[in-house]
This record gives structure tokens, C-alpha cells and sequence, in this order.
């Protein structure tokens, strides 16, 4: 299970953090939610470039996402993954489906900092 950050840095382009309950332990702690949202995604879908609409966590349920960033890099989300999305200015992100198999994510929307 990965446990994955994307936030914009100053320089306005999205980056990944890696992390874990010993390096954020805020993780551990229970944290209010406005919602939850369940989606579905078809194999091949694609979102170009864009911001988190709002912070929120996204766990992948089933299928493989993958998340590309400005600087080239991309990372996959798998079941039990969870990516908590927090670029919601600068450059954004992409997400492309990647599995032969629908996509199913939850989406948590959280207060911000």
C-alpha cells in the first residue's frame, strides 16, 4: 500500500511526497471529512492537466490509476493505495487509467490546513 502526497511547490508545479504514520503522524489521527464521493472510471480514460478540485484523499478501490506531474514523473495507484491530492493551485496533475478494468476510487474531501 502506498501512501502518496501531491501538492504544488513554489515553484507552481506539482510534486509527490512519500508518507508514512512514523514521518506524518497526523495520519494516525482522526481527521474530520465534508463527504465522500464513490467513482467509477472506464479503462483509457484520461484528465489532462489539472488542480485538485478541493484537499481531499483518493483511495483506489480497484483497477490502476497512473499520475503524471510537470517534471515527467509518473506514479501508479493501485487497490489500496491512497493519494491524498493537494495541488489545488499551480500546474495540476494528470490521471489516466491504466488498468484493462474499470477503475473504482473513493474521493474524501478534507478541510485544509
Amino acid at each position: 500500500m502506498a501512501f502518496v502526497r501531491v501538492y504544488t511547490g513554489e515553484d507552481g508545479n506539482s510534486h509527490f511526497e512519500e508518507m508514512t504514520l512514523e514521518s506524518h503522524p497526523f495520519l494516525a489521527e482522526m481527521s474530520t471529512a465534508t463527504g465522500v464521493q464513490f467513482r467509477s472510471q472506464e479503462p483509457g480514460y484520461f484528465s489532462d492537466w489539472h488542480n485538485a478540485p478541493r484537499r481531499q484523499y483518493v483511495i483506489t478501490l480497484a483497477g490502476e490509476a497512473e499520475i503524471g506531474i510537470q517534471d515527467g514523473t509518473l506514479r501508479r495507484f493501485g487497490p489500496g493505495d491512497v493519494l491524498l491530492a493537494d495541488d489545488t493551485t499551480g500546474k495540476g496533475h494528470s490521471t489516466r487509467v491504466t488498468s484493462s478494468e474499470k477503475r473504482y476510487s473513493v474521493f474524501i474531501p478534507i478541510p485544509g490546513d
